[in-house]
């Protein structure tokens, strides 16, 4: 191996070890009609209705890649879905679930809601919210 080749690779392994977030999948984005399919699909699902200038919802973004990153089996099991609040605030899927507000993290197993939390950010909840979700998707 050449001497630049053999730094690139230490360097590179050194990153995966120290940025364990590097390796988090990106939620999903929300469109019209991808809640739905992915009930109808059966999966258990996070969403995570967000604005980019809300500063409660960057707080729980952070709080989520942190769990994230010590659980796998969260990203394995859960479809992550993030929905923006300033495209669909007023959407249909808002208003059917009653979405109060942006900042507001719920849980669904197929087409039952397992849980909801609005403008919190302590990581217990979070993880709890989490961890019902998981739960369901091990127990489904």
């Amino acid at each position: 191996m050449k001497r630049r080749e053999f730094i690139a690779l230490g360097t590179a392994t050194a990153a995966g070890l120290f940025l364990p977030n590097a390796t988090l999948a990106a939620p999903l984005t929300y469109e019209p009609g991808l809640v739905k399919a992915r009930q109808d699909a059966g999966e258990v699902i996070f969403l995570d209705f967000k604005a980019s200038w809300c500063s409660t919802c960057r707080a729980q973004e952070r709080v989520i890649k942190q769990l994230k990153s010590q659980n796998p089996d969260y990203e394995a099991k859960i479809t992550f879905i993030d929905i923006d609040w300033d495209d669909y605030g007023n959407s249909k899927l808002v208003k059917s679930m009653n979405i109060p507000r942006r900042s507001t993290l719920v849980a669904l197993n197929g087409k039952s809601e397992l849980g909801r939390i609005v403008a919190q950010t302590d990581a217990g909840l979070i993880k709890a919210l989490m961890d019902q979700a998981l739960s369901a998707a091990t127990n489904s």
